[in-house]
């Protein structure tokens, strides 16, 4: 890794539980989180029934390229101008967004692990993963709410291609990772675990917002206060 940020892969299956344990450390960290979410490709040229039926749980579905060169640039403190993407409609927005990481970036999404050259740029790499019938649950209350998704369409995608393409593609990638965390731990405890080997592996310039690092110690109801629907 030969960067002047900082750079944590947060990897693992669909509602596991990434995006809470990524919100928790920006708390923590002076950081940016890039979401691989954003780099999905533009499905604009086809169909909407054709759009349906694209394996959005597949490596391939994403813009890799873009995101490999933007996570290059950003590594290096420059400015990318990140897609945003649409899910309701499978498709970018004409407009972009400007995005710079700050000391520390958090690449956070299904694949984060899964390319050679992200993994390469990442000083920190975690894996978080939890049973299916945790993801699946997770994952109803996200779509519907966030992403306009009935119950029934929900369930069918996990059965279909989710969980599948998990146990192909995105759990296997767990071995490439320092640190393997449960998703349904308390979140206060896999906070810790992370900034313990960011502050070991940046020489322990780990500069945190507050008075100091999380620790496993607080109290049990801060352990119990934790959001059902993960990502």
């Amino acid at each position: 890794m030969h960067s002047s940020v900082y750079i944590i892969a947060v990897a693992g299956p669909s509602c596991a539980g990434k995006t809470e344990l990524s919100r928790a450390l920006a708390h923590e960290l002076p950081c940016s989180i890039l979401l691989l979410d954003s780099y999905y490709r533009d499905l604009s040229a086809l169909a909407p029934a054709e759009r349906a039926r694209v394996n959005f749980d597949a490596p391939i579905a994403l813009d890799d390229g873009l995101l490999i060169e933007q996570v290059h640039s950003l590594s290096r403190g420059e400015i990318v101008e990140r897609p945003v993407y649409d899910f309701t409609t499978h498709t970018r927005v004409p407009r972009s967004e400007s995005f710079t990481a700050s000391e520390f970036l958090i690449i956070e999404g299904l694949f984060a692990l899964y390319w050679p050259e992200l993994r390469e740029l990442a000083g920190t790499k975690v894996f978080v993963d939890a049973p299916d019938d945790v993801c699946l649950r997770r994952r109803q209350l996200r779509d519907v709410a966030e992403r306009g998704r009935t119950l029934e369409s929900v369930v069918a995608q996990f059965k279909q291609t989710v969980q599948p393409m998990a146990a192909l593609h995105v759990r296997p990638t767990f071995q490439y990772a320092d640190l393997v965390l449960s998703g349904e731990q308390p979140l206060l405890h896999s906070v810790d675990a992370v900034l313990k080997h960011v502050h070991r592996n940046s020489a322990g310039k780990v500069m945190l917002r507050g008075c100091g690092p999380i620790r496993a110690g607080r109290s049990d109801r801060d352990e119990e206060v934790q959001s059902e629907a993960r990502a």
